[in-house]
């Protein structure tokens, strides 16, 4: 295995409907980064608070939805929108000395953003693919790219990655 990953953040039953748009594309995303040796990882969120209903341990709502190609058995939870903040993902990406990432996944103004931005801000390669990525506000995503190049991170289309001359 290459010191790279996909990352796949929260495509989970309590997601915005909007995953639709982007499920083909992300599963095109698996394909090509196993076809490359990345590692390939699902984080997926649980909503702890009593105050809340969705991405509830336990529940239908906190699984990856069944649409998604599930790969590998390298699945971990988060509580914080930030996936660093999963001791166990933490701790994956320091044993296999991952230093690039390529992310996917929902929501582009959370958890997202907010993994693609501490990923760069700890010195990791980030590169966001944007037609893998989606919002509970599509309104937003072109904002939410021009804030991820402007942290740092690299911002193209998978095909832009999977075009034979930038295969990894």
């Amino acid at each position: 295995m290459k010191n790279t990953a996909l990352v796949v953040i929260d495509l989970q039953n309590d997601i915005t409907k909007n995953y639709k748009k982007i499920i083909g594309q992300v599963n095109e995303a698996i394909d090509w980064a196993a076809a490359n040796e990345m590692h390939i990882v699902y984080i997926k969120h649980y909503n702890l608070s009593e105050k809340t209903r969705t991405f509830k341990p336990g529940t239908k709502g906190a699984e990856l939805v069944p649409e998604l190609k599930v790969v590998t058995d390298h699945v971990f939870e988060k509580s914080k929108a930030n996936a660093l903040t999963s001791e166990a993902f933490a701790g994956f990406v320091e044993k296999n000395k991952i230093a690039e990432f390529y992310i996917t996944g929902a929501d582009a103004t959370g958890c997202v953003k907010s993994t693609s931005y501490n990923l760069a801000k700890a010195g990791y390669k980030v590169h966001v693919i944007s037609d893998c990525v989606t919002s509970y506000d599509l309104k937003k995503l072109d904002e939410m790219y021009m804030y991820y190049a402007d942290k740092g991170c690299d911002v193209k289309k998978l095909a832009d990655y999977t075009d034979a001359e930038n295969t990894i």
